[in-house]
This record gives structure tokens, C-alpha cells and sequence, in this order.
């Protein structure tokens, strides 16, 4: 007998709960990630994974400014918050005897916050190195990404005849796609905006952050054209799902991702006159994580998996 049988066999309703934790966590690191950055803390634990040499916890140093120490150490444990529900999510989906397709999401939770542990411990050995920094939010996004998928597909059935169908014609999910790529290059190039911009992680005398070399207009200006690009097409695909009276699950969640993308647009014009101060940029990356699971819960939303009609 598997130690995982002893446990007592989860609801859907909790299964769900679990899933709902698991995508609260993977968004909510990658903000405190960015409380991280703009204040400067990101080396508040100079080292990895212990936090001083022979120590896990933050420890009294002159070198070290104790609220840095905090934030950074803090940020460390949020990701004891993302491993925990992962585990419980992954627990529970065994447990109730979830079909394959829901059990291979979600492995990926916990997978890939060891891939996170990786790379952010390689961001600390690298005193913060501009593409480390940039590779660490782009796959927090992609986990994202990943834990809506996982909602979604929690709450379906598991019935062997339930029947998989479409709720709108392939050259509409072909647009949904791209809109998804398209968002994927406008993330691309915010972390890049990021790294050549004020924001290092880190301003002690003693170290020197690394930082991308290009002109930080050049850099945003491709990043609000990327962003006009992806509006566009969140507007083409509204005119195609209207023609084609698709299913108020997929208008709704295309409404949803439109206003949050107008509003991350407004924070981002905003930040860039006013000096990028360290709230905007946080609110800005909170935002990345909104438009990033509405547009995941928008493309799942696409595809449906339903009980067959009885005769």
C-alpha cells in the first residue's frame, strides 16, 4: 500500500481550492520577487541557499542592511508557500485518481518551482546578473501560465467518454494563439526594459550589478509596440468571436484580459514619465501576472471537455 492511500480521498471542491492556492502563489513570488528588486535587497541574502555562510536565516552584519535582509529572506520563504500547496496539489490530484492529463499538470507545479530554486540560486551566485534576473521572471510567468491550465483542468471530468470539442473555429484559435505569443515577446521585452533601467536589485559601493547595455527608450519603446501589437489583436480576435457568437465563457475572459492589458498599458506610460518609481514597477509586474493568467485562462477557455449526451 502507497503512503498516498492512507490519505483521505479529496473532493472536487478541494481538489479545485488546491489548484486555486497553487495559482495565488506562483503569481503572488512573482510580486514579492519585484518588492525584491526595487528595493534593492536582492543580495539582502548574499548567499544560497544558505542566507549568510553557516547560517539560513538573515544574521546581524554591518555589511547588510537588515531590511534588506528581511525582504530577501521573506521572499525566500514565500517559496516554502509555493512548494507546500504544490505538494498538497499533487497529492490530492493522486489521491482522487485524476486522469493523466491532470496528474502531468500537476507534476509541472513542483517541477518547475525546483527549476525556480536553480535559477534563483544561480541569480545570487551571479550578483544578480541582468539575464539571470530576466530569465528567473520569465519563468515565473510561464508557471503562471502553467498553474491556470491546471485550474482548469481540475474542474473538468475525468469520464473516458466525455467528449472533447472546440467552442470556436481553428482560425480563431489560431488568433487566440498568436495573441499568446505575441504576449510572450511583450514580457520578453519588459524584463529586458528592466534590466537596462534603474532598478539592479542591489546599490552597494562593494558590488557591481551587470546590466544590459542598450538605451532603456529603445528598449521601451519596442516593449509598448509589442504591447500595441497584442491590443491589436485582442481587438481582431472580439470582432472574430463576435462573428461568429462564441460562447460567453470565451467573450468574458477576452474582455477581461483587454481591460487588464489597457491598464498594465497605463501603468507602464505612466512609470515611464514619471521616473519608474518602485510602486509603479511592482504594480507593473503584479499586472504581467494578471494579463498572463487571463490570457491562459482565455486560450483554456477555447477547448471543453464535457459529459457525452445520453440517447
Amino acid at each position: 500500500m502507497r503512503l498516498v492511500d492512507l490519505l483521505p480521498e479529496p473532493g472536487l471542491r478541494t481538489q479545485r481550492w488546491l489548484a486555486a492556492a497553487v495559482v495565488f502563489t506562483q503569481g503572488f513570488i512573482s510580486v514579492t520577487g519585484a518588492i525584491v528588486r526595487v528595493t534593492a535587497s536582492g543580495l539582502g541574502c548574499p548567499t544560497w541557499p544558505q542566507c549568510f555562510p553557516g547560517s539560513y536565516v538573515p544574521v546581524a552584519v554591518s555589511e547588510v542592511p537588515r531590511i534588506h535582509q528581511a525582504i530577501e529572506f521573506g521572499n525566500r520563504m514565500v517559496t516554502f508557500a509555493v512548494v507546500i500547496t504544490a505538494a498538497l496539489a499533487v497529492l490530492a490530484v493522486i489521491r482522487a485518481r485524476r486522469r493523466t492529463e491532470v496528474l502531468v499538470y500537476a507534476w509541472l507545479m513542483p517541477g518547475s518551482t525546483v527549476a525556480q530554486a536553480v535559477i534563483g540560486g544561480i541569480t545570487v551566485r551571479t550578483g544578480l546578473a541582468w539575464w539571470t534576473v530576466a530569465v528567473h521572471l520569465l519563468v515565473s510567468m510561464l508557471m503562471v501560465w502553467l498553474a491556470v491550465q491546471f485550474y482548469v483542468k481540475v474542474g473538468q471530468t475525468d469520464d473516458q467518454s466525455a467528449v472533447v470539442s472546440y467552442r470556436v473555429p481553428a482560425p480563431l484559435r489560431g488568433l487566440t494563439a498568436l495573441c499568446a505569443v505575441t504576449l510572450a515577446a511583450v514580457l520578453v521585452t519588459g524584463t529586458l526594459v528592466t534590466a537596462a533601467g534603474p532598478h539592479a536589485g542591489d546599490k552597494s559601493a562593494a558590488r557591481t550589478v551587470a546590466r544590459l547595455k542598450v538605451e532603456v527608450a529603445t528598449l521601451a519603446h519596442l516593449h509598448e509596440s509589442l504591447l500595441i501589437g497584442f491590443l491589436g489583436l485582442l481587438v481582431g480576435l472580439a470582432f472574430g468571436l463576435a462573428a461568429v457568437q462564441a460562447a460567453r465563457p470565451v467573450t468574458r475572459r477576452l474582455a477581461v484580459v483587454t481591460a487588464l492589458t489597457l491598464a498594465q498599458g497605463l501603468i507602464g506610460v505612466v512609470q515611464y514619465f514619471t521616473g519608474v518609481p518602485a510602486v509603479l514597477v511592482t504594480l507593473h509586474v503584479a499586472g504581467a501576472v494578471l494579463v498572463t493568467g487571463a490570457t491562459a485562462a482565455l486560450w483554456a477557455s477555447l477547448r471543453q471537455r464535457t459529459q457525452p449526451e445520453s440517447l
